[in-house]
């Protein structure tokens, strides 16, 4: 299952004179600043922690074209008479996560937003933590509706996927390479799962989890502990 989480990302611009005498007849020197928030559900402006850095990609006769943040909210200020199109790359905390957005930089006004509608395709659950500091996620209703099913339908079943949250964080190596084997070998399309070797990390949303998956990782829990 591919899960898509939506958020709106906003570019702030502010324009101010600048005392520098200007660089080209008629068009007096100007001090700009563009910063990246996410905003929430209320349309407030909230820190972009789900950036790890923002580089801005300037116009090619400013003195450092390419200039990279790595603090919220990712403040870039510069000098300079013309206006230009720029090109805006926030990297996600996932590796190799980029999203890149156009940013028109004009002085037309003091002050501007731009508002941009981003998507993090199977975002790790670490990442969905920080996503959901700003409104919850398009997956948290399914999610909250199979937890209901769940619960409402427990006397009925032989699994407590609420122990085996509890459980298997605390898993040997070996009896976790097992849970992980069962997982692959029982999954269906529904099933949400983020594998990331290099960092090390599995995870799966046991509630999108099959039941015959349920119940096989269920009785290897039991045999074990």
């Amino acid at each position: 299952m591919l899960v898509v989480a939506k958020k709106t990302l906003a570019e702030t611009k502010a324009v101010a004179h600048c005392p520098k005498p200007p660089q080209m007849e008629g068009y007096p020197m100007k001090e700009w600043t563009v910063e990246v928030y996410i905003l929430d559900e209320a349309g407030k402006e909230k820190p972009a922690r789900c950036f790890q850095k923002v580089v801005y990609n300037l116009h090619p006769s400013f003195e450092s074209p390419v200039q990279t943040f790595h603090e919220p909210p990712f403040k870039c200020t510069n000098e300079g008479w013309g206006e230009f199109e720029m090109t805006i790359d926030c990297y996600t905390t996932e590796k190799g996560g980029k999203q890149s957005i156009l940013h028109d930089l004009n002085f037309a006004e003091p002050t501007y937003e731009n508002i941009h509608t981003i998507q993090f395709k199977n975002p790790s659950q670490a990442l969905q933590a920080i996503l959901r500091e700003t409104g919850p996620l398009p997956t948290d209703e399914d999610r909250k509706a199979r937890k209901v099913q769940d619960t409402t339908t427990k006397k009925k079943k032989t699994y407590d996927l609420e122990k085996m949250a509890d459980v298997i964080p605390r898993l040997n190596e070996d009896d976790l390479l097992h849970i992980i084997q069962l997982i692959h070998d029982n999954k269906n399309d529904d099933t949400y799962i983020m594998n990331n070797p290099d960092a090390g990390e599995f995870s799966i949303d046991l509630y999108t989890m099959p039941d015959n998956l349920c119940r096989v990782m269920w009785e290897f829990l039991v045999r074990i502990t």
